[in-house]
């Protein structure tokens, strides 16, 4: 049984979305070139800045159009939403045929608008979850960059080219290394995610009850109220799984702004000036586009960024990169919502209480850490992430991605 209609979730997409900058043949193919070279330098910057190396050299990035991204994510919206699809398709009440044939249509054309309204904000992605490959093999995860809007933000900015899409590689480029250097970590979001998705209430009452409650979310977040659809819909079971959820991602993502803030003023000559520009950017837009940002989440995303980033920041000053990165150790020494409001309370749970801040801070290199590809820093063996003009990844369901800041995901 099909949930989604994804084909008509594509086709909706792509007719919806805006047209890219205009550019010339070649002024594509040299921002495609440079898009490639500097997401290789920006991994370089960042292995050693994290000390978190992983075995497999890293493929390179993928450089797609707005279109492209869309198919992109529909492709790991279908992987992300497959146990939800066979639950409802083996429930002992499926639903009639007829319901099930338009209501799969009515949910691909919302997915496709969703999608055409994202796809001309998110700078890059790191891409969770792909079909197998022909030969059956599951992906470890795709990192795509989106140059039409990479070169329209430097163009309304009015900012070094080719210091804005090094900034933006250095987030993106994170969250590949956190992926394919944390080796269970997007196993453990993706467990979480199905959890989330097995816990809805799938009964037809249940779920006219939450269509109505998205209705008056709608509503109130027109005129002028907080909320957004996703904290509408789900369920009292779902509250606590999306904290985890929402915990993992505001680290992954905080620990990505870190990085490219930390890394940048070494590399990126004018990252004082994109950062304001970006920021001042970021805070623009029609009320209509400040509206739907908050009814699809984006601007608890935003907060995530700061969040996530002030933790990361007061950890490494107290613990120094190697006692941070005992974070990675595994999903026990994840921190929870509270801890992330108060570092101290992690230090002390998963480090102890250091009488002084260790002295490996980040503008101390010396050493090196592999605290999720081997024995990590205290001997202890490992148990095992869209940017969007919102913020540097815009984070999807496919994926930690980038939105209009550095470059956001499963």
């Amino acid at each position: 049984m099909q949930v989604i209609d994804w084909d008509l979730a594509v086709t909706t997409g792509t007719r919806l979305v805006r047209s890219g900058p205009q550019v010339s043949r070649e002024e594509a193919r040299q921002a495609v070139t440079e898009l490639r070279t500097l997401s290789r330098e920006a991994e370089g910057h960042v292995r050693e800045f994290t000390r978190i190396h992983a075995e497999a050299a890293p493929q390179p990035a993928t450089i797609v159009d707005r279109p492209g991204w869309i198919r992109a994510n529909v492709e790991g919206f279908r992987v992300v939403l497959e146990p939800l699809t066979q639950r409802v398709g083996n429930g002992a009440n499926p639903p009639p045929p007829i319901v099930a044939a338009v209501g799969s249509r009515i949910t691909g054309v919302e997915v496709g608008a969703v999608l055409a309204f994202l796809a001309s904000r998110v700078l890059g992605q790191y891409e969770l979850f792909l079909p197998p490959d022909p030969t059956g093999r599951e992906a470890t995860g795709r990192l795509t960059l989106v140059a039409p809007n990479i070169v329209h933000a430097e163009r309304e900015m009015n900012v070094n080219p080719h210091d804005f899409r090094l900034w933006v590689c250095l987030h993106e480029e994170t969250h590949r290394v956190q992926f394919t250097g944390v080796p269970w970590l997007r196993e453990y979001i993706r467990s979480q995610m199905t959890e989330f998705l097995l816990a809805s209430d799938l009964d037809l009452t249940t779920l006219l009850e939450r269509l109505r409650s998205a209705a008056d979310t709608v509503a109130e977040v027109v005129r002028g109220g907080d909320g957004n659809l996703i904290d509408a819909i789900q369920t009292p079971g779902q509250k606590a799984i999306l904290d985890r959820l929402t915990a993992v991602m505001t680290l992954v993502e905080g620990h990505g702004d870190y990085v490219m803030d930390a890394v940048g003023p070494s590399v990126v000559p004018s990252v004082a000036d994109i950062r304001a520009k970006f920021a001042a950017r970021r805070e623009g837009g029609s009320r209509l586009d400040r509206t739907v940002r908050r009814l699809l989440g984006i601007e608890l995303k935003m907060k995530q960024y700061a969040e996530g980033s002030a933790f990361v920041r007061t950890v490494v000053g107290k613990v120094g990169m190697d006692g941070f990165n005992r974070v990675w150790t595994s999903p026990e020494t994840l921190p929870t919502s509270a801890e992330i409001s108060d570092p101290d309370s992690w230090i002390r749970r998963v480090i102890g209480s250091p009488a002084l801040p260790a002295a490996d801070t980040p503008a101390d290199q010396s050493s090196t850490v592999e605290s999720s590809t081997g024995e990590g820093p205290t001997g202890q063996d490992p148990t095992g992430r869209n940017s969007t003009d919102d913020g540097p990844t815009g984070q999807g369901a496919a994926g930690s991605s980038a939105a209009e800041e550095p470059t956001d995901p499963a």
